[in-house]
């Protein structure tokens, strides 16, 4: 932690921030834990190549080896159950996303939001909105629309996003990579780096001082299970 503030890296075009999202968002609305979100833009065509499909959800392009696409439809099916148990829908992308404006958006949000209720607003309309597939996170003026939408000022992030933007956003991605992140959601506290969702318990038990036991993954054997390990 860094002022006070827990670091958490995310994309929005990740299915496994955005059903971790609310849930974060809970260690500062519920715990008081400011959160400091650092966009992670991932390049998912390096390793899981590129895609894209029609609206019928027929592949007109692809790099992909069937390997990749195993790998590819699993994550979106156990995300996809996730988010059904919050109610939430996740339809998988038409293609993979450029989500760089998206992440320079969360960069100027974070400085021009009235409140934290209007940062909350804009990532989670922003979040939701992706994973219906009615946004755009390439479209500088989708994303203007969604920030005034949210009370939060737009005027000059088109200039942002071509200049001082474009350079912390670059600087951003070369410091998470040299500090071990490598996915979203990733916590980072002092030199820590605590990746995926299921370490929400051991996050929390880090802000409040590490008291006690480490928290373990839930089991279904419980304590008896845990202590045999």
């Amino acid at each position: 932690m860094i002022d006070g503030k827990l670091k958490v890296c995310i994309d929005f075009k990740s299915p496994y921030a955005f059903v971790a999202h609310q849930f974060i968002w809970s260690i500062e609305t519920e715990y008081g834990y400011e959160i400091d979100w650092l966009p992670l833009t991932l390049n998912i065509g390096s390793f899981l190549g590129t895609a894209t499909k029609q609206a019928g959800g027929q592949v007109s392009a692809s790099n992909r080896s069937p390997q990749q696409w195993s790998v590819v439809k699993e994550a979106y099916r156990d995300a996809r159950r996730y988010a059904e148990h919050q109610g939430l829908t996740l339809k998988g992308p038409l293609k993979v996303w450029d989500s760089s404006f998206a992440s320079m958006a969360l960069i100027w949000s974070q400085s021009k939001a009235p409140t934290r209720h209007h940062l909350q607003r804009f990532m989670t309309t922003l979040f939701q909105r992706f994973w219906i597939r009615d946004f755009d996170l390439q479209d500088i003026q989708a994303l203007c629309a969604l920030m005034q939408a949210s009370a939060i000022e737009s005027d000059g992030f088109n200039r942002f996003c071509a200049e001082e933007g474009r350079q912390q956003h670059d600087a951003l991605q070369e410091q998470l990579l040299a500090q071990g992140v490598y996915g979203v959601p990733t916590f980072l506290i002092d030199d820590e780096v605590f990746f995926g969702r299921e370490q929400i318990d051991t996050v929390l038990w880090r802000l409040q001082g590490s008291v006690g036991p480490m928290p373990l993954l839930r089991y279904p054997w419980g304590d008896k299970g845990s202590a045999a390990i």
